[in-house]
């Protein structure tokens, strides 16, 4: 006779996890053209960039590989803004205008004036923020 108690088959099952509720968030991805502002620290180094497309309901933050954690952490702000704008129903780049009016530098990081462009792919946001 064994002494192995055996195992009880609830703990021997693969637990299959289900989003149900939320925040509500943007689309994380899309194929077309982005909208972005630079958003800068203190010093004025540019710490990432937050970006748009309305076709795609899609906004999101892109942030340059070679950050600090402490700068990475500024970013959480955006994250949030991002968050609270489709909450309230705002079409992604009516939230990046809010932003780019928002300058405060009384804040870790702050939206670069006049920053507010745009590129051809969310793509070639991602490799200009690498540095490529």
């Amino acid at each position: 006779m064994s002494s192995e108690q055996p195992v009880n088959s609830r703990f021997a099952e693969d637990l299959q996890l289900k989003q149900v509720a939320g925040p509500a968030m943007y689309g994380r991805n899309t194929d077309g053209p982005v909208a972005y502002l630079s958003v800068a620290d203190r010093t004025g180094t540019v710490i990432g960039y937050v970006w748009a497309n309305d076709k795609d309901d899609a906004a999101g933050w892109v942030v340059p590989q070679w950050l600090s954690a402490n700068a990475v952490n500024a970013g959480a702000r955006w994250l949030r803004a991002l968050r609270a704008g489709k909450a309230r129903e705002l079409a992604p780049t009516a939230m990046l205008a809010e932003l780019a009016r928002g300058t405060n530098d009384s804040e870790p990081s702050h939206a670069v004036p006049g920053s507010l462009t745009e590129a051809p792919r969310l793509a070639a946001l991602k490799e200009m923020a690498s540095g490529g």
